[in-house]
């Protein structure tokens, strides 16, 4: 779910998380990638076997995704920067309470809620915002499904179907204030099934982000990493 804009939050100019596609003659090598980096999303969608190591896991995978998912797991290893120093501690404040009291319900440490917050928001600096400008205080960028009856807000998001990514519009779920966006994130891991995976994962950041992504919280293959790295930050830097 995370957006590209929020994305460019977190560091003046992201590195790629996974290498672009092959271009070549007439794009001879573009079917070829499609398969090798569709094999790397289902491997991360699995949650690398379960959450085993990785150099284990990886056996399990093809050399030319192995190769891929080492270039992608490099590439995103790199600390995530953006907002300034003083921004996020302020933003990390702002919500402490509330990620806290999530966080407790959810059975996770308050750092990956936080984390998921940051990592949806761009640390707060990019907030999703109505036609008329108003904040709709979705932190966790929470589509409108179906089944929501409240207010929306529309927005350009980025999806990765079979590896490559595209720019769609989605419609967002918008909130009164922080507060209800927080409840309503709660009860969305609660009460899904699908979500069961990042339940009760205590101070294990990686398996709380790969039930996020096993669950289908977000289609970006690097994901995971991201939220895990931004967690290890806001808990070295005493944020």
């Amino acid at each position: 779910m995370l957006r590209p804009e929020a994305a460019r939050a977190l560091t003046p100019n992201v590195e790629p998380t996974r290498p672009l596609a092959p271009t070549g003659a007439a794009g001879q090598f573009a079917p070829l990638f499609g398969e090798v980096s569709a094999e790397v999303d289902r491997f991360i969608r699995q949650g690398s076997a379960g959450g085993a190591d990785f150099a284990g896991s990886a056996a399990t995978l093809s050399p030319e995704a192995q190769l891929l998912r080492n270039t992608t797991r490099s590439a995103g290893a790199s600390t995530v920067t953006g907002a300034d120093d003083a921004g996020r501690r302020d933003f990390v404040a702002g919500i402490r309470p509330w990620a806290t009291e999530v966080a407790q319900r959810l059975g996770v440490s308050s750092e990956a809620v936080i984390a998921h917050a940051a990592l949806e928001s761009g640390w707060g600096q990019k907030p999703l915002r109505a036609a008329d400008g108003s904040d709709s205080h979705n932190l966790f960028g929470i589509k409108a499904s179906g089944a929501w009856r409240g207010a929306t807000v529309e927005a350009r998001t980025t999806e990765y179907l079979e590896g490559v990514d595209a720019s769609v519009s989605a419609s967002f779920r918008s909130y009164a204030d922080r507060a209800g966006a927080f409840s309503d994130y709660a009860r969305l891991l609660l009460d899904n099934p699908r979500y069961a995976g990042a339940l009760n994962a205590g101070s294990n950041v990686q398996a709380f982000a790969d039930g996020l992504v096993q669950g289908g919280y977000a289609t970006d293959p690097a994901y995971a990493d991201k939220l895990v790295r931004l967690a290890g930050q806001i808990r070295t830097r005493g944020y």
